[in-house]
């Protein structure tokens, strides 16, 4: 094979490769085969009869193609229109063949998978307090643009992350996000307007966001105004921030948000609801285990010795993985800082003490307040499908706004 032609039929013609360089055949204590054409053991599957003697049948030759294919993953241009059961046996074959632990080709290969098969490689990602997996892995997760869950809590994403940028400007994702947790991540009220600024000033992106975790984060009540820009948000979870329970807050939230206090905590903002799932789960426990494990090797060079002492890799790692996730001293703290807000059902009645009210509007039942605030969302949805016919007008955005636009 290695100085054969290769040939490929495609749309019913027959053209030949000259630049592809297929998988080398890997040493004989290896257990895989990559050469399907070369006649190993690894094409034959033994068995003994009743009577004790050794008997061997070939392989079919689906399986053969399947994992010669998964051992040359970065030479596929796309999977799209191949049945999901292929796809299936086709990513564990190269899951087993550890293809997405190498960094070279891992990135091309799940994003291969993802344009094709979409949710069904990962639906739901949870990286909570698993930031070293997130710097070293964020090319990989990136692929990932079908998430509908995504949980970042306390992945030291601070005010400027390239996580932030990926979240507006993937179409896909921004189309499919339905729960984001960014809590405990030491953001501050200009981390979140980063994160918002496209949002608002293109008024596209994170359209389906229908939760939103920002506790835990030194925000304050001017930071969200900027949450204003997701139509669809039905929870809100502020606990642990600059943000203190009042009358006031009740009101700004509801003035803004259309959001009511709950009095018990809500189990929606219960992080064991975001689990990873999909066909990407064990890759994402692969890449986990490979960074924590660590070097046995007896001689180590010089430099990175010095390196490992000067960055403290391995006590950095251990100390991470070991790190339990951030929680209140006492059930009680915890009961009073639960900050969870909630969109009221069309039917529900919401308490006089939560219903905002101004001198002029005292008169006027909360339901009127429930269907104004109904019409407006509407109008809003309307607005955000149709394509904007004109430029924004300027009092919409702020000095700041604009700052921030020209740093893009």
């Amino acid at each position: 094979m290695e100085n054969s032609a290769i040939y490929v039929r495609e749309r019913g013609n027959l053209r030949r490769v000259s630049d592809i360089v297929l998988a080398q055949p890997k040493p004989v204590s290896s257990c895989r085969r990559t050469n399907p054409f070369v006649l190993r053991k690894e094409n034959f599957i033994f068995t003994y009869n009743a009577e004790g003697s050794l008997r061997y049948t070939t392989k079919s030759l689906f399986d053969i193609t399947l994992l010669f294919v998964a051992d040359n993953i970065h030479h596929v241009d796309s999977l799209v229109g191949f049945p999901d059961q292929i796809g299936d046996r086709l990513f564990a074959a190269a899951e087993e063949n550890r293809v997405f632990l190498n960094a070279d080709i891992s990135s091309k290969a799940l994003q291969l998978f993802s344009d094709a098969y979409g949710e069904m490689v990962l639906g739901s990602l949870c990286l909570r307090n698993r930031f070293p997996l997130l710097h070293e892995r964020m090319d990989e997760i990136k692929t990932f643009h079908s998430l509908k869950c995504l949980d970042l809590f306390g992945c030291r994403l601070g005010d400027d992350h390239d996580i932030f940028q990926h979240l507006t400007s993937s179409s896909s994702l921004a189309s499919s996000l339905m729960q984001l947790s960014i809590g405990g991540n030491r953001m501050s009220d200009v981390g979140l307007q980063r994160l918002t600024a496209p949002i608002r000033m293109l008024r596209k992106g994170l359209d389906c966001l229908q939760l939103l975790d920002v506790s835990f984060n030194p925000i304050s009540v001017r930071a969200l105004r900027y949450i204003t820009c997701f139509p669809k948000l039905e929870h809100l979870d502020v606990s642990g921030t600059s943000v203190k329970l009042g009358t006031g807050l009740k009101t700004t939230i509801w003035d803004l948000l259309g959001l009511i206090y709950s009095e018990k905590s809500l189990d929606r903002f219960d992080h064991s609801r975001c689990k990873t799932e999909g066909w990407a789960e064990q890759v994402v426990n692969q890449w986990e285990t490979n960074n924590s494990q660590m070097p046995k090797l007896k001689k180590i060079d010089e430099s990175r010795t010095s390196a490992l002492h000067f960055f403290g890799r391995q006590k950095f790692v251990r100390d991470v993985l070991n790190a339990a996730p951030l929680v209140c001293d006492s059930e009680e703290e915890a009961q009073r800082e639960r900050l969870h807000f909630f969109r009221p059902a069309a039917n529900s009645h919401i308490p006089e003490k939560q219903t905002p009210y101004t001198t002029n509007q005292q008169g006027k039942p909360s339901w009127h307040n429930i269907k104004k605030r109904q019409r407006q969302s509407e109008r809003c949805d309307s607005s955000r499908q149709s394509p904007p016919t004109k430029r924004l007008p300027s009092s919409a955005l702020t000095a700041e706004d604009l700052d921030l636009l020209n740093n893009y």
